[in-house]
């Protein structure tokens, strides 16, 4: 987003055009900026057969996994709708990682009927994969290294409470599995969580998976996960890909090289290619002083982005309508009858009714994220493709509430 002298713009669009155009609330995307994104992390992996699976959790509008397919981008997929969508969008099914986990075993079938590559995280979950596809069809194992990353039990998935991945104690226990079923593994796969600043952290995890890796003969890939952490306020320390990928490309050549051959090395971005692509535009209904707080309430709430009030998660707020305005303290608030507050005690430029405020880094797991609490409607969608903005879903509308509800005669 830039501030010219014409207002905030969008990949050169006026957002406030925007919002006069679609109505707000609305989200909105900068393509171009989901693109850099992606070749930033790619190119920081260079040496290595690296290939980027979009954890399309964040965001799942088709026209994004049709973009990020155009830059050569696979997808990490965790339910078998995400995968559907993920072929819609043309995606060929080896491209597509299944790690969906606590799900019934009809799933799995159904993913391998798809021909995804199926990623495992439960013991039980491998055997009964064992003895009905034997060495028919390969999988990936996907292993907890035990690591607290994050510093937030939300976002960290990788520890030993975590219901995420097989312990890496248990790969004896794996392997016994692997050879009764003949079962073909290959890849391991880990995913510490999110936020990950230091390159440790997946070295350590790098390191168990190499160690692991000794036990299974014909791996084609090894998969990292993710978890880079992005900026979300001025003065935030990021992740440093640029350091991690030296530091990993030079220890995966070593394990390769140890390992008699070169293999694949996956990651799987989603908050990273998306977050701060990602705006959420909402206008101001009513500016409410109390004896303590000056209240800036907006059509919209935690329906429509959950983070704040689900993980504590910091968004910056500007008021874009209002760019020269006298710096005043606002507690940003939605109209769901909750205490749903965007942010509490900020400096915006002087809030008016009827203003448009822009709700930043809202790419990733928000509209993904978004319900129908209240019986409030969803946002539409907005791309910004080639200086122009595309609709690319639709406000819904009360009929697609009572859509699937079947009346009956109460007489």
């Amino acid at each position: 987003m830039k501030l010219t002298k014409q207002g905030y713009t969008l990949g050169g669009v006026s957002l406030l055009d925007v919002a006069r155009e679609f109505d707000s609330p609305v989200y909105v995307y900068d393509a171009d900026q989901i693109v850099a994104n992606y070749h930033e992390l790619k190119n920081a992996f260079k040496g290595l057969d690296v290939h980027l699976k979009y954890a399309c959790k964040a965001l799942t509008n088709i026209n994004v996994l049709k973009l990020l397919r155009k830059e050569g981008a696979g997808l990490d997929t965790v339910s078998i709708e995400e995968a559907m969508i993920g072929l819609r969008a043309g995606y060929e099914p080896s491209e597509i990682l299944f790690t969906p986990n606590s799900i019934g075993f009809s799933e799995i079938k159904e993913a391998v009927e798809l021909g995804l590559v199926i990623n495992i995280d439960e013991l039980s979950t491998l055997e009964r994969f064992g003895n009905e596809f034997g060495n028919k069809v390969p999988c990936c194992i996907r292993l907890n290294p035990h690591i607290m990353a994050g510093g937030n039990s939300h976002i960290s998935v990788g520890h030993i409470d975590s219901k995420f991945g097989i312990s890496i104690y248990q790969v004896p226990h794996i392997k016994r599995i692997v050879d009764s079923y003949g079962i073909r593994v290959n890849g391991l796969h880990m995913h510490t969580g999110s936020d990950i600043l230091d390159a440790e952290v997946f070295l350590r995890g790098a390191k168990l998976l190499y160690e692991a890796a000794r036990s299974f003969d014909n791996l084609e890939f090894m998969d990292f996960g993710s978890g880079f952490k992005v900026k979300y306020r001025e003065g935030d320390v990021t992740t440093d890909v640029n350091d991690i990928g030296a530091q990993i490309v030079e220890s995966f050549k070593t394990f390769c090289a140890e390992y008699g051959k070169d293999l694949q090395l996956w990651f799987e971005p989603g908050k990273y290619l998306v977050s701060n692509a990602g705006y959420l535009l909402a206008d101001v209904n009513v500016v409410k002083q109390t004896t303590s707080t000056v209240f800036a309430g907006v059509n919209s709430g935690q329906n429509h982005l959950l983070r704040p009030m689900m993980y504590d998660a910091y968004h910056n707020i500007l008021n874009i309508s209002n760019p020269a305005g006298t710096e005043r303290i606002y507690s940003v608030v939605g109209y769901i009858c909750e205490s749903d507050t965007f942010g509490y005690d900020r400096k915006l430029n002087e809030v008016r009714v009827g203003d448009i405020l822009a709700i930043c880094n809202a790419g990733a797991y928000g509209f993904s994220m978004s319900s129908n609490y209240n019986s409030r409607l969803r946002p539409a969608e907005v791309m910004i493709y080639k200086g122009k903005s595309h609709l690319i879903r639709k406000r819904e509308n009360l009929d697609y509430l009572l859509e699937n509800q079947v009346e009956i005669d109460l007489s």
